[in-house]
């Protein structure tokens, strides 16, 4: 029994670890590159505006493995329809790819 519960906390803990928006962020860092971007003109924390708010694309992606690579693609090369049919501009030579990560990092922490 004993055994059994060490293995569902190891288990646990390695899921939590391998969760890129479970990693600690640098969200002051992070909230800096997205003003700086120009992400907030569209996007906010926790309310629709042009764009989905960060909470909005957290919650849509939770669980989803491959979601920090997705939306890198996304925020790099812009993109359509995945919340309607207003456009996601490219960003591409905009920022450096640690900064893409770090800013989608953050937004799949909330």
């Amino acid at each position: 029994m004993l055994l059994r519960s060490l293995l569902a906390i190891a288990g646990v803990a390695c899921l939590w670890l391998a969760n890129p928006a479970s990693a600690a962020v640098d969200a002051a860092k992070a909230q800096e590159l997205l003003g700086k971007s120009g992400c907030v003109a569209c996007h906010t924390k926790d309310k629709k505006l042009v764009g989905p708010a960060f909470q909005e694309i957290a919650k849509k992606y939770k669980g989803n493995a491959g979601a920090e690579a997705q939306l890198i693609k996304k925020v790099v090369d812009g993109g359509t329809g995945t919340w309607g049919p207003i456009p996601m501009p490219p960003n591409k030579g905009k920022g450096s790819d640690a900064d893409f990560k770090l800013m989608v990092q953050y937004i799949l922490a909330q």
